[in-house]
């Protein structure tokens, strides 16, 4: 492997141009995505689980958000130069070029929707069209142009779920909604904390988060405090509509007010300490949710 550029001293390894096109997919965020997807297919296979279509939704769903990650690159590859944390991302740092990474996410997202249309069925499809659109030509430009860029890219990144659910039945009921709303809500104190953590590199990139514009986090820290509030009895709804028992009502109670009182002491004094434990907790709490769902799910 090439030496690369130094970066606060250290010298940064080049990656190999198949690491570099596995990244720009980005892997850990396509696998939390594919994992709500397998949690709304799960729980909507009443009359029992297709492994099969199981296993379609989930390589269909990480083709769809693995382009949806390369076009984001692909748009904000001047802003990634001017930050910290991206400027050595494959395509800022010119080991792929921005023609390339079109292509492949372009391959990526348009063959992921194909795939689920003919393995799975157009109400999937449509889901999945609807997530790529939504993240890389609305998100994707309003992250320039107005802090409500987080509030309208959780639409995108809640709609998985949705996804899996018309999957195992091509059909979108209520049950399939209230997973939408807890992921919706999720994401509010999740990327908020992220964006704290970031604010000056947001700010050096020229993007409008809430956090760039909220120096004092008065503002940011009662969005937070409101997403998690509203997560807690958002997250017992399952159960009101029969999709779950007690044992998810009691363990989807005690991680909400868990995570919301994380959330709440991150609210009320924000700083990047206390945002990384809202962070931390954002990425325990979702998983553990939705493995309790499922838990519940299992017959008896």
């Amino acid at each position: 492997m090439k030496q690369g550029a130094l970066y606060r001293g250290e010298t940064i390894r080049q990656p190999s141009v198949l690491a570099d096109y596995v990244e720009l997919a980005k892997p850990r965020i396509t696998l939390l995505v594919v994992l709500t997807a397998a949690v709304g297919y799960f729980m909507a296979s009443r009359s029992g689980l297709s492994l099969f279509g199981l296993l379609h939704t989930m390589l269909g769903t990480g083709l769809v958000s693995g382009g949806a990650s390369v076009l984001n690159q692909v748009s904000e590859r001047d802003v990634d130069a001017k930050m910290h944390r991206t400027r050595n991302r494959a395509i800022p740092a010119g080991r792929v070029s921005p023609e390339s990474a079109l292509v492949y996410g372009t391959l990526l997202g348009l063959g992921g929707v194909l795939y689920i249309i003919l393995a799975l069925n157009l109400t999937a499809a449509l889901l999945a069209a609807a997530t790529l659109a939504s993240y890389v030509f609305i998100y994707t430009p309003l992250k320039r142009r107005t802090s409500l860029n987080t509030l309208v890219g959780a639409v995108p990144g809640a709609l998985p779920p949705v996804g899996g659910w018309a999957a195992a039945t091509g059909s979108l009921p209520r049950e399939a909604w209230v997973l939408f709303l807890i992921v919706f809500l999720w994401q509010i104190p999740h990327f908020l904390a992220l964006a704290w953590i970031l604010r000056h590199d947001y700010e050096r990139g020229g993007l409008r988060m809430l956090t760039v514009d909220d120096p004092e986090g008065k503002v940011t820290g009662r969005h937070i405090a409101l997403g998690s509030l509203a997560l807690v009895p958002v997250s017992l709804t399952p159960t009101l509509l029969g999709l779950t028992g007690a044992v998810y009502f009691t363990g989807a109670l005690a991680l909400g007010l868990a995570f919301a009182a994380v959330a709440v002491w991150m609210s009320r004094t924000p700083d990047s300490t206390k945002a990384k434990w809202l962070f931390l907790a954002s990425i325990v709490y979702l998983p553990a949710l939705l493995a309790v769902m499922m838990i519940d799910r299992l017959p008896g």
